[in-house]
């Protein structure tokens, strides 16, 4: 019997769209109405305003938008799939330097023995940037760094996106002022974003010290024995494609240090320019002293109308990359067809990436064109009325779950549902940080998994790890993180 064989990335995206199309020739196609968000200028939906849309106005998506949704949802991410390919170049020419196998063979030559204490450092640092400002999109720079510094460590690919994935996701999942999803939700459900930060921070940290022992645990075992490493058939090719030289015989220059001191600060800059400084924390240092610049005599004018450190998002962190690409080129002296060969190359590397992304995003995009996401919202909304505190947290939390799978974004998921979810935990007598803290936690757990998250088929693809091997590696930690979820906000439910 011939065994099965998972398919590819694009084709089980594409076959969740035809799935999704088919489902809304069954689920009736719905709309709320909805006000315009002061603080936001969002356009909220009103609670009991659910009106389903008559038979002449039901779009059930047929051939043509299963068709175009790829296409469209591309158009809708062309900002994160631009970012992408240009990281490609970013790393290609950087990797041209020889600057990163030369880093590689000083961090393993200073790590001698001690390699497995990068895991929980950086699990730590991921899963911060997660929790501060929803790290997702921006880990896809991580994992060309990472996944050669671990395999010449004699761990695999596969420990690799177990760091950066798990670590950042656990952190989406335990947010503690994270602006793009407490932060959206929380005005949404007109409370304070620092209501419920307790929980939250005890969830981040309980679930972060399991997830590290859960990839630690697996990182000793492949070193110990390679053999068990879930993708070992794939190791000796693996080394060939991402170590491109025996990282002891690489001398580290003095040109390959100045190349790698542009290329952390170029992340530095990056980690600073997301998270909202003055927005949400009331910090305008960055404000002030782009202010400051901007009224220097010709300078001001010469540098143009530049962003503070804080606004910036997917167009000024791509020109980040570009321009640290070009400084790169000219430190380490590349001619300019040189350097122009080898950008296209490396976003060339990263074009499956930006094209996942694109197909991904094309699910959402159906599944709005046939009105299924406000039917499936107004169930959840008519299921979890008038239930007692511990029933009702714990079956919005697993309300979340299959809601979080059809929109993957967390601001998106949080704009859609919270208006219409917080008031319904007033009825249950539990506070509506409560209903916030379900809402992300779910969403956390689905988006460390869920195929539909371009952020986790991006990482695969660039690990070259099958969808179904991931899966198989990580079922049993998401399980435990839910009932460890389940539990906390269960107690919590009990003492308000």
């Amino acid at each position: 019997m011939k065994k099965l064989k998972m398919p590819t990335a694009y084709t089980l995206l594409f076959l969740i769209i035809v799935v999704i199309a088919a489902l809304t020739w069954v689920i009736p196609g719905g709309h709320y109405d909805t006000k315009v968000d002061k603080a936001t200028q969002q356009e909220i939906p009103i609670a009991g305003s659910y009106q389903q849309l008559s038979p002449e106005k039901q779009t059930p998506q047929g051939l043509w938008e299963v068709l175009n949704a790829p296409i469209n949802g591309f158009f809708d991410a062309k900002d994160i799939a631009l970012f992408v390919l240009v990281i490609g170049g970013f790393l290609g020419v950087v990797m041209k330097t020889g600057a990163i196998d030369a880093g590689i063979a000083r961090v393993i030559g200073k790590l001698k023995g001690r390699e497995q204490w990068l895991i929980p450092i950086l699990m730590v640092l991921f899963a911060i940037g997660g929790s501060t400002y929803g790290m997702a999109e921006e880990t896809i720079a991580f994992y060309p760094i990472l996944i050669p510094v671990l395999i010449a460590a004699g761990y695999d690919a596969l420990t690799a996106v177990s760091i950066v994935a798990l670590g950042a996701g656990i952190g989406c999942l335990g947010s503690t002022v994270n602006p793009f999803a407490t932060g959206i939700a929380s005005g949404f459900a007109g409370v304070s974003i620092g209501d419920g930060i307790g929980l939250r921070l005890i969830i981040l940290v309980v679930t972060l010290i399991v997830t590290i022992i859960f990839v630690m645990r697996y990182a000793k075992k492949v070193k110990d024995d390679p053999s068990k490493s879930m993708i070992a058939n794939m190791k000796a090719e693996n080394e060939q494609h991402f170590l491109s030289q025996t990282t002891d015989e690489v001398k580290f220059t003095g040109r390959h240090k100045a190349v790698l001191w542009v290329f952390g600060l170029t992340f530095v800059v990056m980690i600073l320019g997301v998270i909202p400084w003055a927005n949400k924390f009331n910090i305008t240092i960055f404000e002030d002293m782009t202010k400051a610049v901007a009224k220097i005599p010709f300078i001001g004018k010469l540098l143009g109308g530049m962003l503070p450190l804080g606004d910036w998002w997917f167009g000024e962190l791509t020109m980040l990359f570009l321009t640290s690409s070009i400084i790169i080129a000219f430190i380490y002296k590349m001619r300019e067809s040189e350097f122009t060969s080898t950008f296209v190359n490396g976003a060339r590397d990263l074009l499956g990436v930006a094209l996942i992304i694109g197909i991904s995003r094309g699910i959402t995009v159906v599944m709005d064109g046939g009105g299924m996401t406000s039917t499936v919202l107004h169930w959840g909304e008519g299921m979890l009325e008038n239930m007692g505190s511990v029933l009702f947290t714990n079956l919005s939390f697993l309300f979340y779950l299959p809601l979080s799978f059809l929109v993957p974004s967390t601001s998106g998921l949080a704009t859609l549902s919270m208006p219409i979810m917080a008031p319904l935990a007033d009825f249950a007598g539990i506070g509506r940080d409560l209903v916030i803290t379900a809402y992300q936690s779910a969403s956390g757990i689905v988006n460390l998994v869920t195929p539909t998250s371009a952020v986790i088929m991006g990482a695969l693809a660039i690990a070259r790890i099958p969808y179904g091997t991931y899966l198989k590696h990580v079922w049993k930690l998401v399980v435990s993180l839910s009932i460890i979820v389940m539990v906390i906000m269960s107690m919590a439910a009990m003492l308000s």
